[in-house]
């Protein structure tokens, strides 16, 4: 161990922390000392399992019940869910919500988005919307026309990418009016001082929680929030915790919603979502406790109002920002080409991070709670403006203030006494620990699940994960900054292949089920390419984990089910019958090895086999792969395809229900199909980075 710590500390070492000011919904946080040591580097937080079995699980569900609570309060909306994956990937779900809630079905439903949306999320709704079959519109919100037909939602930044806060009220009734849905996606810290999107009338709400006191960490994983209107909470993706009573009439909370949904709706569920970001999602809500509204107000503010202050140094040095509100978020168009050229030696000089646009000579810069009036001197070094103290007693509502703006918020938020009563360390520390005792984790016994394995994660794995030089990087710094966590990727890329046979690796995927909606989409691809995009049957086993036909519906295949024998092998005179009656349209098999009941089946190489002559692939789910290493390799008995749940098989704690890595394998076949999100056009920068939870990689 003492080895590895050295280690670590070369390969950190070529990480570069530079102060980040780039944005577009990351931002650097102060992680409150109580909560990383009694939460995020706990173990009797980050090992238990998700609380499907609630009488074990009652201080995990309290504190989501508080996160879902705070997301309500924050967003002005009723029903919250316990966390989604990421920001993009919510953004993807509220499409998908939207499509799922248009009522005219002969239509081709289309899906608008505004202009300004953060482009990883635009990156995601893309990808999901061509399989679902939804015509995705990019534009500007002025000019669209909500009339539309098949119009099913619309989706706006609320403050948008280049930092601007809007009005829609105008354009969401016109999109009501068309029977469409409108969506937002904003930003908690934001929200204590702008007006909440329930109030605009949004229907749908989502955004990430990082920000409440969560690490950069290079891209993740952060916590998404996700809310709705009443009227639509049979439909929000994800798990909801419910309170309810138990057999002594005591208060108690279980999950209700979605809860396993995809076990019983299998292929026509609303979503594959089975996990979440709890144990980010835990400290988001510990972090809004510790704080509480004014606490959450007085950093809202102090982040507001050094905005203000660079404001007022790029103009008075002469610099252009356009007219309008603004939260932490401003975009700047440099005086000419030799002042922008200076202002990027300059950040490079004071190790700062900004936004660089696309169009000439103009940048972006994002504060957060961590800027110090040190920091804002550095900025206006960077502007070529005066100094911080120059400005202090000068700046006036007109330049861009929310306060006493319309955009102003005044209604309460934060009024449960949970959110009053833990403000001091030792209260806070006492509560969480209060929490604690009430859970069954791996530091009280084992927890003996065949679905995720449960392993105590050695403490010199996740030592790491808080370092700076790992917690603080954007996921938009420029790659020289970056070259540890290069490393560490790509050794891990090898190692994997070496483990399972494969080809290529990608770790974009976030969880389990992430990678199975990534793989199905390499399979899609490959075929497509080979002039076999018409194909779009999966076979999937009767005993097949339900994220399997959830998944692949959501790829755009028709699920057909394979039976399976009384001793839960695959009947494989089954798989022989429905390969010859779908041969011309044969896509893909989902199939689970060892099976879920255990058994290495013999006839895994012959289903493989078969399959390839058929012209299929076959996709190996890798939620067993624990039971593999070592012993055999997915790719080399004939697998094209497998997801890894790194939460399960090497060393990632399972954090109450997500964190997860889902990363997929992929033969030669389709490996050469295996692409990141492409090059940040309005950055310049690398694309954002696998989430490599940075445990497994040690």
């Amino acid at each position: 161990e003492l080895e590895l710590a050295r280690r670590v500390n070369r390969i950190a070492a070529k990480n570069k922390t530079f102060r980040n000011y780039i944005g577009m919904g990351y931002y650097d946080s102060k992680v409150p000392p109580p909560i990383e040591r009694n939460i995020l580097e706990n173990p009797g937080w980050y090992t238990s399992y998700t609380p499907y079995q609630a009488e074990i699980a009652q201080g995990r569900m309290e504190s989501l019940i508080n996160f879902q609570t705070m997301v309500s309060d924050m967003t002005g909306l009723p029903i919250a869910n316990a966390s989604l994956l990421d920001e993009a990937t919510a953004a993807a779900e509220a499409m998908a919500l939207c499509y799922r809630n248009l009522k005219k079905k002969k239509v081709t439903p289309l899906f608008f988005v505004d202009q300004a949306v953060f482009p990883q999320s635009l990156g995601v709704i893309l990808t999901r919307a061509k399989y679902l079959g939804v015509k995705v519109i990019i534009g500007d919100y002025k000019t669209f026309d909500y009339s539309s037909p098949g119009l099913c939602g619309v989706l706006f930044q609320y403050p948008n990418s280049d930092g601007k806060v809007i009005d829609y009220t105008e354009y969401i009734k016109a999109a009501q009016a068309n029977k469409a849905l409108a969506a937002c996606a904003t930003d908690l810290l934001a929200l204590t001082m702008i007006k909440p999107p329930g109030e605009y009338g949004f229907d749908i709400a989502f955004g990430s929680a990082q920000r409440f006191g969560v690490p950069l960490g290079y891209g993740g994983p952060h916590a998404a929030f996700f809310s709705v209107k009443k009227s639509l909470q049979r439909s929000i993706p994800g798990r909801i915790i419910g309170v309810t009573k138990d057999a002594e009439d005591g208060l108690a909370y279980r999950l209700t919603l979605q809860t396993r949904e995809q076990h019983i709706k299998r292929n026509k569920a609303t979503s594959n979502i089975c996990t979440a970001q709890a144990l980010l999602a835990n400290m988001a809500a510990m972090y809004a406790v510790y704080h509480g509204a004014e606490g959450l107000y007085s950093i809202a503010e102090k982040v507001h109002y050094s905005t203000c202050i660079v404001a007022e140094g790029a103009r008075r040095a002469g610099h252009h920002i356009d007219e309008g509100a603004f939260f932490d978020t401003l975009k700047i168009t440099i005086r000419n080409e030799q002042a922008y050229q200076d202002a990027l030696i300059n950040a490079e000089i004071r190790s700062i991070n900004i936004r660089k646009y696309d169009e000439p000579n103009t940048i972006g810069i994002s504060l957060d709670e961590t800027v110090t009036s040190e920091d804002l001197d550095d900025l206006l070094f960077v502007l070529g403006a005066p100094s911080v103290a120059n400005m202090w007693q000068q700046l006036k509502p007109k330049d861009g203030g929310i306060l006493r703006s319309n955009f102003e918020r005044t209604s309460e938020f934060l009024t449960h006494p949970t959110f009053k009563n833990h403000r001091s360390e030792h209260q806070l520390t006492r509560y969480i620990r209060y929490l604690e005792k009430k859970d069954v984790s791996l530091v009280h016994s084992m927890i003996p699940l065949g679905s995720c394995t449960m392993k105590l994660n050695a403490t010199s794995e996740l030592t790491p994960i808080s370092k700076p030089e790992f917690a603080n990087l954007h996921p938009f710094a420029p790659a020289y900054q970056t070259q540890g966590y290069a490393q560490l990727i790509q050794e891990l890329h090898d190692d994997l292949c070496e483990v399972t046979g494969y080809d290529a690796v990608s770790f974009q995927p976030n969880s389990g089920a992430q990678g199975e909606y990534a793989g199905l989409l390499a399979i899609r691809a490959y075929q497509h390419d080979i002039g076999q995009g018409h194909r779009n049957i999966c076979l999937v086993p009767v005993s097949a984990h339900g994220t399997n036909p959830a998944s692949a519906q959501m790829a755009g295949l028709n699920v057909v089910v394979v039976k399976t024998l009384p001793n839960g092998e695959i009947d494989m005179e089954d798989v022989r019958d429905k390969c010859e009656k779908y041969k011309d349209t044969l896509s893909c098999i989902m199939i689970t090895y060892p099976s879920t009941y255990g058994v290495f089946e013999p006839s895994v190489r012959e289903l493989c086999e078969t399959v390839h002559d058929y012209g299929g692939q076959v996709y190996l789910d890798g939620a067993n792969m624990n039971a593999m290493v070592g012993v055999c390799k997915p790719g080399k008995f004939g697998a094209d395809v497998s997801h890894l749940n790194l939460h399960k098989t090497f060393c990632i704690p399972h954090g109450g229900g997500g964190p997860g890595v889902g990363p997929i394998g992929v033969k030669s076949t389709s490996g050469g199909l295996l692409h990141l999100r492409p090059r940040e056009p309005s950055t310049g920068n690398p694309p954002v980075v696998p989430r490599v939870r940075l445990g497994l990689a040690f």
